[in-house]
């Protein structure tokens, strides 16, 4: 058997359910590799496993970290580390179950070695971004369109990144990307795929979106702020958070918040399918629960 099962999908794909309903059947524990769950307070907007989840079927690395503060994927591939360790020191299955897949990628491939970053240039990026910020998206686009669509239009960190390393390294982003993809992996491991419908998948994504702000996301966050927390923290930039500091703040109303998650949500499913496609490795699951559940109780015991 592997050292480590990973399921991996685009956002609102079923992960979270299928993952633990799949650890029960094969004696594992959940490791979730979603960069904002890791947040304590934000639970609505971030659909963490419930109580009842949790209680039937451990889950590590959720609430792991203080919303005020920034986790990286260097804390988490070592705290994931320690958490897959314990697991089979127990005799039970590591089960790594997200969306991030950059940290999925940290996990299995070490982190990606970025070459060192370069004041000089990144002010003057910076400066370019503020004079004109789609000149310098047009730019990324130009040099490396596949890391391009892989970021969000308004993401000004990673493009400036992106752009710094294509500058430094004379390489773009996507060749780096791929020459680290050759490494040998971190664990032997199984990865499984889910790929629902688009036509499905919008679906589901409009309707958990309006579920989070009925739900009382809009409370949550609310709380967070009366708390200590800044608009400007970097837990308050995931879909949902950052639209609802808006609408706090008198920017937006809630239908026109429900829109703009909505279509980040789709955006964000969008780019992580681009990632996933790229995976050599990558088992797709296919059909009702019962069949995705049976090939990959197949796989896990090859």
């Amino acid at each position: 058997m592997s050292d480590l099962v990973v399921l991996v999908g685009p956002t609102a794909s079923g992960k979270t359910a299928l993952g633990a309903t799949l650890a029960e059947r094969i004696g594992g524990e959940v490791v979730s590799a979603d960069a904002f769950a890791v947040y304590r307070g934000l639970d609505i907007g971030t659909a963490k496993p419930d109580r009842a989840l949790r209680a039937r079927v451990p889950h590590h690395l959720v609430d792991v970290a203080d919303p005020g503060s920034r986790y990286s994927a260097g804390m988490f591939v070592r705290e994931a580390d320690a958490a897959i360790a314990e697991i089979r020191r127990r005799g039970r299955v590591p089960l790594v179950v997200g969306g991030t897949h950059f940290y999925v990628r940290a996990l299995l491939y070490g982190l990606f070695p970025e070459p060192p970053k370069d004041e000089r240039l990144r002010a003057q990026l910076e400066l370019e971004w503020k004079r004109d910020a789609g000149d310098v998206r047009k730019r990324l686009e130009e040099i490396d369109r596949v890391a391009a669509a892989r970021i969000l239009p308004n993401d000004r960190q990673r493009i400036l990144r992106a752009l710094e390393v294509c500058l430094v390294s004379g390489k773009p982003l996507t060749e780096l990307w791929d020459e680290h993809r050759r490494v040998d992996a971190r664990y032997a491991f199984v990865m499984l795929g889910l790929n629902p419908p688009r036509a499905a998948l919008h679906a589901t994504i409009e309707l958990r979106v309006e579920r989070m702000f009925s739900a009382g996301l809009l409370h949550e966050v609310g709380g967070l702020l009366a708390g200590g927390l800044s608009p400007r923290a970097h837990a308050l930039k995931a879909i949902g958070y950052r639209e609802s500091c808006r609408v706090l703040a008198g920017e937006l109303t809630i239908p026109q918040a429900v829109q703009k998650a909505t279509e980040a949500t789709r955006q964000l499913a969008k780019r992580q399918m681009t990632w996933l496609r790229a995976e050599s490795a990558l088992h797709w699951l296919t059909g009702q629960v019962d069949e995705m559940l049976a090939q990959a109780s197949a796989r896990v015991e090859v």
